[in-house]
């Protein structure tokens, strides 16, 4: 994202070596800060006189006096007795808190995910993550991601949980794992498999039996890989969470007295034994508390108000913010989301001298590689865009940021121990201006895609018969058909679709003509009259699906319904389904590539080379001049790129490029653009 301020290496280098030169030794400063502090602060207390839930958050909330915190011992590899887990405890004359193997902790917890940032570079965010002074990483687990199609799962990879936990582990960062199976998380549908969407009957998140019966069948397989990962099991894992800010949703009566019945079938009966949590907003805290598990707490900022609903459902607990939201995400056309890097601080602390655990929701935001992102929708359908900067602790690429040092300050004035050192610096890189040489119209790639689907009316992209029947979860759809006539075009389309006619003749097919665009509230467009019978061509792209809301019912994609001119349906489709996999990629190197044509309009792929010489290094994408469309590095899909903004670069990881010559494809859906650069830093 955009920041206020733009830190340069040199910069960098002397904030990091002051911090590290600053860990060396108790400054006569830092002695004053620890003994003052909670004085200073004491008028961040509640002053309540009569309302009793408000007296019981006062005293929660008022500053500790504590020496500093010193859990070296408590570490995954350093705590050998695992008889007694994470654990809250209340005493007559004491705040009520967390104990971990029968040691007083507060949680300093972090957001990164796994799935969001490429294997190769776990490491160095959990290292950044442990040398920032955080003890605990949280992780969601996208269910859409692990079963991409029904019974067949995918944990290799990127999508190594196993291996993401366990390197935790090492670094010495104990784990809350958040494994929905809803997790909002802005994926697409908030990471429940779109293949549900299947069941025209389906309802998301309530005891429908076909939504029960498919969380059951995935927590079967899940389960059994997390249970060897907890903390009794000599993992790190020590707490997990149930379900995913469902008193915001709220509307199945039924739903969260199953999910209560849930925790205890779907992860005790699995083998699930350590502590559980909910989380919700402070507003929706009431409807989505479960009897029995741990409430805790989602907020923007540090608001004594905010307290005043769990306060209600539960008493004599330590209090756990489990999403402190450090920044904000984007979406296309809407302008880039910054935050405070003082007020992030003035939180934090704010949290440390009350006791209060917390989790920075994002340490590390990653990227929305390939078709993950979500969309949210208020009146208006808005796609997430494909960086998931979120304006976090690290930036997309895993730099530091001013909040990083201001936390790593701040931790280190109430640790009794020396942070780690700071990691190194990724290294970034500039790379020759690529133009793409080669190109193909959409039209000519038809052949090198799977058979299409011949239907006498239009399918909507998950009921495709394809992926052994589990349909279509991402990318575009192609819908053809012939007409013999002009008039009005209606047709219920989502996300977006571009329309296009063309005589059958090759010659006249070449010059596709683009009618306008469909979705989002346009149903209707006008096809002037026609002499003769020509394709009605009907391109439909998922922008992704909604991830938040009762809205996340209505996220079928594609053409939804029939499609008609002047009120007559229209029938005989063929559908072509593009989903733009690696395979695809594969047989598309065969195609026989054209010289590009100045200013071509219309879909099509452009082809170049990038130069990357023999170390290659991170660098961020710019794509002046071009449009709207997706970029693919040797068949990757690094996501989404739209001349509307706020994101102006893509971020390319070093680790997915060859040393020397790198295949660079574009599929651009508007118009053609000139150059593809390459920058060595984001413009968000």
């Amino acid at each position: 994202m955009r920041r206020e301020q733009r830190w340069t290496r040199l910069s960098e280098r002397r904030v990091m070596g002051s911090l590290q030169r600053f860990s060396l030794c108790f400054s006569w400063k830092r002695i004053l800060c620890i003994f003052f502090l909670p004085v200073i602060l004491s008028g961040f207390a509640p002053r309540v006189k009569d309302k009793e839930h408000l007296i019981f958050a006062n005293a929660q909330l008022q500053p500790a006096q504590y020496s500093m915190f010193n859990w070296s011992h408590l570490t995954p590899l350093k705590l050998t007795d695992r008889s007694v887990g994470l654990q809250t405890e209340s005493r007559v004359g004491s705040k009520p808190y967390f104990t971990l193997g029968g040691h007083k902790f507060l949680i300093f917890g972090g957001s990164i995910h796994y799935f969001r940032v490429p294997k190769e570079y776990w490491r160095d965010r959990l290292l950044k993550l442990k040398a920032c002074g955080f003890n605990t990483l949280t992780t969601y687990v996208p269910w859409n991601l692990h079963e991409p199609q029904r019974g067949k799962f995918d944990f290799s990879g990127n999508l190594d949980l196993e291996a993401f936990v366990l390197m935790a582990a090492e670094i010495g960062l104990w784990v809350i794992l958040r494994p929905g199976p809803y997790i909002c998380s802005e994926m697409d549908l908030g990471g429940l498999p779109s293949w549900l969407l299947q069941d025209p009957k389906m309802i998301l998140r309530t005891t429908y039996k076909g939504f029960v019966e498919a969380v059951n069948k995935y927590f079967d397989h899940l389960i059994s890989r997390v249970v060897p990962l907890q903390y009794r099991k000599r993992g790190p894992i020590i707490a997990v969470q149930v379900e995913n800010e469902y008193g915001s949703f709220a509307e199945d009566k039924d739903y969260m007295p199953y999910i209560q019945k849930f925790s205890q079938q779907a992860l005790l009966e699995r083998g699930i034994v350590e502590l559980l949590m909910t989380s919700d907003d402070a507003k929706h805290m009431l409807k989505g508390y479960i009897e029995g598990v741990l409430a805790t707490i989602n907020m923007n900022t540090f608001q004594i108000n905010d307290f005043k609903q769990l306060s209600q459902v539960q008493r004599n607990k330590p209090i756990m913010v489990m999403e402190f939201w450090v920044g904000w995400f984007d979406t296309w056309g809407g302008k880039h989301m910054i935050k405070n890097a003082e007020d992030v601080e003035d939180t934090v602390s704010k949290f440390i001298t009350s006791e209060i655990s917390f989790n920075v929701y994002m340490f590390h935001g990653g990227t929305n590689f390939g078709f993950m992102n979500g969309a949210t929708y208020f009146g208006k359908h808005r796609g997430v865009v494909t960086s998931y900067d979120y304006d976090a602790v690290l930036t997309e690429a895993g730099d530091y940021t001013e909040k990083y040092f201001k936390l790593r300050k701040l931790f280190g004035s109430v640790v009794a121990v020396h942070l780690p050192p700071l990691p190194k610096l990724s290294p970034k890189a500039e790379y020759p201006a690529v133009k793409p040489s080669l190109y193909l119209p959409l039209w000519d790639v038809l052949q090198y895609l799977n058979k299409p689907v011949i239907s006498h009316t239009p399918v909507n992209m998950e009921s495709l018969p394809i992926n052994n029947g589990n349909g279509q979860s991402y990318g575009l759809v192609l819908y053809e058909t012939f007409i013999c006539c002009g008039g009005s075009l209606h047709a219920n389309v989502q996300d977006t679709a571009q329309v296009g006619v063309s005589r059958l003749s090759m010659e006249v097919f070449l010059n596709e003509k683009n009618i306008g665009l469909l979705g989002d509230g346009i149903k209707k467009l006008n096809i002037p009259k026609i002499r003769e019978c020509q394709l009605l061509r009907i391109l439909v792209e998922n922008q992704g699906r909604v991830n938040f809301s009762w809205k996340i019912q209505d996220q079928r994609k594609g053409l939804t319904g029939s499609v008609t001119i002047d009120n007559i349906p229209l029938n005989g489709f063929i559908i072509y389904s593009l989903e733009m996999t690696m395979s695809f990629f594969e047989r598309l190197r065969s195609a026989t590539w054209k010289p590009v044509r100045k200013n071509y309009s219309g879909p099509a792929f452009y082809l170049g080379t990038l130069k990357a010489g023999s170390s290659p290094k991170d660098t961020f994408l710019r794509l002046l001049n071009w449009n709207y469309g997706f970029v693919f590095i040797n068949g990757r899909n690094l996501g989404r790129y739209s001349i509307i903004g706020p994101q102006e670069t893509l971020y390319l990881p070093g680790t997915w490029l060859h040393p020397r010559d790198n295949e660079i494809i574009l599929f651009e859906k508007r118009k053609s653009g000139s150059y593809i650069q390459t920058i060595d830093e984001p413009k968000l």
